[in-house]
């Protein structure tokens, strides 16, 4: 392993435990190394809260069923506050733990990720309420490598590195 390949081995490991897909992505050293500069460079310099960005990635990953990306994500989402029986839920509308901007997260999430080429201006106008255009651009980038990520790790039948939760769909 080049020296670079083990810096970003180390960089991901302070990132979270992502033992598994690093060993994946390692065999492409280039990938290995701008995913994990992206990712890190992207936490220290987010401008969105982390309530959103994991509403965004567990919707993203719920409607992919990405087994891998729910078991980093859920958690995270959780920690927001929100029950097991919430993100169960997450995909429903009439979700009960999810205000108005959470909500408007979730629908774009499943909007970019299941007709980004068929998206209606408003929906990205009712984001405004609550986000500026860089926080709009960040989110939408965030969904859309949510849903990547979510290919990639389950092309290559990545498991995940801890057992995953029983109580989330």
């Amino acid at each position: 392993m080049s020296p670079r390949t083990q810096a970003d081995c180390a960089a991901l490991a302070a990132y979270g435990p992502f033992q598994n897909w690093a060993g994946i992505a390692a065999q492409s050293p280039v990938v290995l190394h701008q995913v994990t500069e992206m990712l890190v460079n992207m936490r220290a310099e987010t401008a969105l809260p982390r309530r959103v960005i994991e509403l965004a990635m567990v919707a993203v990953s719920q409607l992919n069923a990405c087994d891998y990306c729910l078991s980093h994500h859920v958690p995270s989402l959780k920690v927001t506050g929100l029950s097991p029986e919430g993100v169960a839920r997450l995909l429903e509308e009439k979700n009960p733990e999810l205000d108005a901007r959470d909500k408007a997260v979730v629908h774009y999430a499943c909007a970019v990720t299941e007709r980004s080429g068929r998206m209606r201006d408003a929906e990205v106008t009712d984001l405004r309420q609550w986000f500026d255009e860089g926080q709009i651009v960040e989110l939408t980038w965030r969904i859309a490598l949510g849903g990547a990520f979510n290919r990639f790790n389950d092309a290559l039948q990545i498991e995940a590195e801890e057992p995953l939760e029983t109580d989330v769909a």
